[in-house]
Formats: structure tokens, sequence, C-alpha cells
């Protein structure tokens, strides 16, 4: 006889990475009088932070990732031809397989493909419906003369909403635009994959279909932007029952095959520090793009890269679409947030994808939307632990294009961005006692005045004094 096999009490095993250290980077520590003296320094804006006095970074996971030994290795088989390198081939061949789009004009970055995509689809006096802005795109959709709606539900906009889905999109909200403007000042609506300026929320492959069946109605296009699409299809997966039991691969390219073409910023899903693409399914759009792209880009077979990052961001595809690869990335947001919630710290829910979202309303109530709070709390959380984290609030909203009237966003939020294979979960808990340090003394804290403001996307550049 064999001894029966006895089960531990313990029913919850501990989280760990999948993935092992190779290199570290050393950081610098400072004293609490440098940080104060460095932020100061940067105007209260921590893009204006040199690098080298940052802790632990979690300005954004754009072009942060730690690239694994595949990648690296792909980046010594780099082809830097002018024309036609192999590598280009290999992440042409790539994006089709997982994502499914036809034709693919490689960009530097995301917002290249935002370019482009904006001068060859939108007209003056055109309408651009989506969920929720994001400042690059609506930028882009605004200096080729269009006007973005919010079509996104109720909820996204608000912090505390538990709805599993709070990215979609509002289909009555949706056909009254059409309706009112016609089809034909439409040219396309813009569909994020988790949605970041609500706190990285998702949107249900069931309202993305429902979505493209109106808009195909209507001959209505939808473009996506694929930034985190595969983050999105691991909420698919977790929260909508019928593809619980599908690989995060499968999901993803039929969430693609929802939409005519994607804008993509290879630097978050693809794992890679550089680069981007356009990819189209109508082949008259996409030799359209093809010409631009020679003048603002570079050539349609590099558009702005490198052969060796072509190669990584080819293999970090593969990689990114990985089933025990992405539950890991959300899973350590997920660990960071739960922890705030259980000391009762107010964040956006249900936690996003790629980052932990302070409620800056909630968080300083005393401090009004005017002296801007979110970007108040993320001056604060540097000089507390070095931690650099982003405003995502009136600073990022701007002002109007037609009045110059500050948008006042519902959301006033401090983006605590996890960078992909980057950070441990001692980094996360430290992250968090600095977070509830910051809480626990928030009464003293006072707002900003802004005291230089720049003519666009006045979040990376402005300047800021205490009040």
């Amino acid at each position: 006889m064999t001894d029966a096999k006895h089960s531990s009490p313990r029913r919850h095993r501990s989280w760990a990475e999948p993935y092992k250290i190779k290199v570290v980077e050393p950081l610098k520590m400072t004293t609490r009088a440098e940080r104060e003296q460095a932020i100061a320094a940067a105007g209260y804006n921590t893009f204006l932070l040199r690098s080298e006095d940052v802790y632990i970074d979690l300005l954004t996971d754009s072009g942060t990732a730690a690239m694994s030994d595949y990648q690296w290795a792909g980046m010594m088989l780099g082809d830097e031809a002018y024309a036609g390198s192999k590598n280009f081939y290999n992440l042409e061949e790539n994006i089709q397989k997982y994502y499914g789009y036809r034709y693919i004009v490689p960009t530097h970055q995301g917002r290249g493909a935002e370019n482009i995509l904006s001068q060859i689809l939108i007209k003056p006096g055109d309408y651009v419906p989506g969920n929720m802005y994001f400042t690059t795109t609506r930028l882009h959709q605004e200096l080729a003369g269009g006007t973005f709606v919010d079509v996104i539900i109720d909820e996204a906009h608000d912090a505390e909403s538990l709805h599993p889905f709070k990215g979609n999109i509002d289909l009555q909200k949706l056909t009254d635009l059409i309706e009112r403007v016609g089809a034909e000042r439409i040219p396309y609506i813009s569909v994020a994959g988790t949605v970041n300026m609500a706190g990285g929320q998702p949107i249900s492959i069931a309202n993305l279909r429902a979505v493209y069946q109106l808009a195909q109605s209507y001959g209505i296009r939808i473009i996506l932007d694929a930034t985190r699409a595969v983050e999105n299809a691991y909420f698919i997966q977790q929260r909508e029952e019928d593809y619980r039991n599908q690989a995060i691969a499968t999901i993803l390219h039929e969430f693609c095959s929802y939409t005519d073409g994607c804008t993509m910023s290879g630097k978050k899903d693809a794992l890679v520090n550089i680069g981007g693409w356009l990819a189209l399914n109508d082949y008259n759009l996409y030799e359209e793009a093809r010409n631009l792209i020679v003048i603002y880009e570079g050539l349609h077979t590099y558009g702005g890269m490198a052969g060796r990052d072509m190669e990584a961001m080819a293999r970090g595809i593969e990689e990114s679409v990985k089933d025990d690869h992405i539950r890991a990335r959300v899973g350590q947001v997920e660990y960071l947030g739960q922890k705030l919630l259980d000391w009762g710290i107010p964040i956006v829910v249900p936690i996003g994808g790629h980052a932990i979202y302070l409620d800056a309303k909630r968080f300083l109530p005393q401090i009004p939307q005017d002296e801007f709070p979110a970007q108040r709390l993320a001056a604060e959380l540097y000089v507390e632990a070095g931690i650099r984290a982003m405003e995502r609030g009136i600073v990022s909203a701007g002002r109007s294009k037609q009045t110059g009237d500050n948008y006042y966003p519902e959301l006033e939020l401090v983006r605590l961005t996890i960078p992909r294979r980057v950070y441990t979960q001692a980094h996360m808990d430290l992250t968090a006692e600095a977070v509830e340090e910051v809480y626990y003394n928030r009464d003293r804290l006072c707002g900003l005045k802004m005291i230089y403001e720049p003519k666009y996307l006045r979040f990376f550049q402005a300047r800021f004094e205490l009040l």
C-alpha cells in the first residue's frame, strides 16, 4: 500500500514572476532634502525630473520593459539594410499571425501611426467617436480638423463603479451621434483596448462585436488603439464566460477581427523600448499610408526603426501573448492595487491592466481641481520615496480648442504605471507603503499654480509652483 497524499492546509500559494533576473541596473538612493530640491527644480512636474534621481520609476510602461534573452539575441540579427530588411518581414508576419491585419506600415512609435492615420482619414469638420480620449490621439485628430466625441459608458467616469468592462462603448450615444452628424462625417470609430484615461479599463468582446455590427450597418470603419490589446484579451478571458478556456492569442485575434485596422505603440504590450505600426485591411488606405510614411517616418520597410528594433518587436509579440506572461504582468498590478485597497486608500476600481490609479479627488479633497490635486499628489510621492508617477487629470485633459477653457474631467487621477518585467514584489511593497504614508499626512498638502503652459500636450512640459 502507498501513503495517501495529504493536502496542505494552505490553499493559496504566493505569487511569483515566471522569469529570473540575469542583469541588474544599480539605482541611486537620494535623501528627502535632495528630492525636495529636485522636484522644485522640475517645476513639480515629474516628467521634468532626471531619471537618475528616481528610485522606482512608475511614470509609464511605454518603452520601459525589460527585454528577454530571446529578444536580445534577436537584436544581434538586425538587418540594417535601408530597404527590404528581413526583420521587417519577420515583424509583418507576426503582426498578421497574432493580430490578423493584412497590411503593415512600421512607425517609430504609436503617435507616428496616429499622425499618418489622421492625415489619410480625417477631414476638417469630421467627428471621431471613441471610448474616452487619449492625449496624443485626440491632438492628432484635432490637428487634422476633427472633433473627438466621447461615447464611453457613464460608469467609466466613476472611479468607484465596479463595472467589469468600463471601456465599453454606449451604443445609444454612438447611434445618436451618427444620426445627428451623418455617417459621412465620421471617418472611423476610435476604440481603445483597455482605456488608459479611465484607469486601464477593458472593453468586452461582446460590446466590440456589437459596435462593429452597428458600424458596418452605417459603412463606418473601426480603428483599434491596440497598444494594450493583449491586456484587454486577458480581462476578456477572466471576465467573459465564453472565453474562460481560450488562449490569450486566440482571444486577441478574434478581438482584432471586429476592427478594420489599428494603431500600435509596440513600447507597451510588445515589450520593446521603441517602435510601433499602423495596420490596415483596406489596400487603398494602405497605399496612402505607405506614401506618407516616406515623408514623416522612413521607408515603408523600416518606418523609423532600426532592423534590430523590428526583430526585438517581432519576438516581443510572440512572448506577449503567452498566458503565463500576461497573467504575471497583470498579477503584479493587482498585487499593488489590492494592498492599497486593503489599507483604505482610494483608487480606481476594478484594478486595471497596466497601472494603479490613485483617485486624487478623494485622496486630497481639500485641493480644488483647478489647483491640480493629481499633479500635487504625484510630486509628493516623489518627495516621500523617490517614486515617479504621472498625473492623469485636469493637466492631461488640456483645453478646449474652441473656447480655450480647461477641460474638467470627472476623473482626477495619479497613475502608478508598472513597467513589464522590471520591478519585484519588494518594489511594489515599498510603493504601497509610500502611498500609505502620503495618505496619512494628506491634510498638510496644498495645491499648485501653473506658471508655464506649452501650446500642445501641456502635461509633458508644464511647470508649477506651490501655492
